[in-house]
């Protein structure tokens, strides 16, 4: 019998990839979601902000809680990596420590028994295998690690460390396999999509990386995500717009609109080239834009808050994720003085909060009517004659749910992970509802 493995990943969609990666090289293990059932259990933690290391911690140790004698308990990625230290010291529980670099051989420290942290943060490669998990036609594809920006509020320089793109084959022959198992849907991702290739002197790498995908036979759509505006050109957001492949799907965090809070956030553009930008995005056809506003900066004032919700109300984003400032040392912002106290911080995002709540409504209500492409995944929670679906050209568990509760006679056996036309029909709370056509 296989020894069994329960795996958790926590925090962004990059993560995921290297938990995948840990998956591929662990499938000699039966997994389950019962922790207290098994052998290994891996957390791959998230160490961004506060909230992210607290969560982190506590899935370790309630996991500690659940689990059998004997049992290896192994704490891997940003949060064991950015405080490796302490962390060994403080957390006995733990029996294997491993961070950022050694993702590919989590089987050989399980097998030894031992910590390792190595001074190179992983890089998926094509010849790495990994096991694509939440979905039978979607997979996330990570372009490259590390950041050369200076953001005040971002520690993740100081454990990810420079830029360090992928090769654009190595790319490639990863979807062509992927491809071959009968994935058609790609997001790509990384800390800084825009500045893809520039660590080796390609500025337009995203277009270049574009022309290459179109050429795969099997693919059928795609995304990119985390632009970063000061590397984001109007030449790039032009070869998105004429892609027959890639959508006019943009997801930039531009954290802020006021010039002088942009400014100390050492964002690289201010208000009038954001502005430029997310202008044109918004022209293209069928444009879907998502962004991210921080609150409570060191130095953000009232009014500059004030302009930010003004600013997030009146613009039309199809989705708005609020964070709360979270002062981390290693930053910048953490030397600051003029720091906003948790109290106006926690009910500045609660305003703002509410401002994303009300755009992503607006956004949901404007597709009732049309006609869109979706795909099933399969029942819904709500009811089991509810089917879960979501639009293309979303990104899975992000951008929503759509249910489908009705269709032509023609689309009575629906197929899970299979592209369908539909009618968005209507809407109950914050998920659509549709009808589909075709089978």
């Amino acid at each position: 019998m296989n020894n069994k493995l329960h795996i958790v990943s926590l925090g962004c969609t990059k993560n995921l990839v290297d938990t995948e990666v840990m998956m591929g090289k662990l499938q000699d293990y039966e997994l389950t979601n019962d922790a207290d059932n098994a052998d290994v259990i891996i957390v791959n933690t998230c160490g961004f902000i506060d909230a992210a290391k607290e969560e982190s911690v506590n899935t370790v140790l309630n996991l500690h809680e659940e689990r059998k004698e004997d049992s290896v308990l192994v704490m891997a990625g940003c949060l064991s990596e950015r405080y490796k230290d302490d962390l060994k010291e403080q957390m006995p529980e733990v029996d294997i420590f491993t961070g950022v670099g050694d993702y590919d051989h989590i089987d050989e420290l399980l097998q030894e028994k031992r910590s390792q942290y190595s001074d190179k943060v992983f890089l998926i490669n094509d010849e790495v295998e990994r096991v694509v998990t939440g979905s039978t036609y979607h997979a996330y594809i990570k372009l490259s690690e590390g950041c050369n920006q200076a953001c005040s509020f971002c520690a993740i320089p100081s454990f990810k460390g420079k830029l360090n793109s992928r090769d654009l084959d190595s790319i490639a022959k990863e979807v062509e396999g992927l491809v071959k198992k009968g994935y058609y849907d790609f997001s790509f991702v990384s800390q800084d999509s825009s500045s893809y290739l520039r660590d080796q002197n390609i500025k337009d790498g995203l277009s270049l990386l574009m022309q290459r995908i179109e050429l795969i036979d099997g693919v059928k759509s795609a995304r990119i995500l985390y632009l970063y505006p000061s590397t984001t050109t109007i030449s790039l957001l032009k070869n998105i717009g004429k892609s027959k492949l890639f959508y006019n799907y943009f997801d930039m965090p531009i954290q802020h609109i006021n010039d002088d809070m942009l400014r100390i956030m050492k964002r690289g553009f201010g208000k009038e080239k954001t502005l430029e930008q997310l202008e044109y995005m918004k022209a293209l056809p069928n444009s879907f834009i998502r962004t991210s506003f921080i609150v409570g900066h060191p130095n953000e004032t009232q009014e500059m808050f004030d302009e930010m919700c003004e600013f997030a109300k009146t613009f039309g984003f199809d989705r708005i994720n609020v964070f709360a400032y979270s002062d981390e040392e290693t930053t910048s912002a953490h030397e600051m003085d003029e720091k906003i106290p948790q109290e106006v911080i926690e009910k500045r995002a609660e305003i703002l909060g509410a401002i994303a709540k009300d755009a992503m409504s607006k956004s949901l209500e404007a597709e009732i009517g049309t006609e869109v492409e979706l795909v099933i995944d399969g029942e819904s929670d709500e009811h089991e004659f509810l089917l879960s679906a979501r639009k293309l050209s979303w990104t899975p568990e992000v951008d929503g749910e759509i249910y489908v509760n009705d269709r032509t006679n023609d689309a009575s056996e629906l197929k899970f992970g299979k592209v369908y036309k539909a009618k968005i029909t209507g809407i109950v709370g914050d998920i659509l509802t549709a009808k589909v056509y075709n089978d």
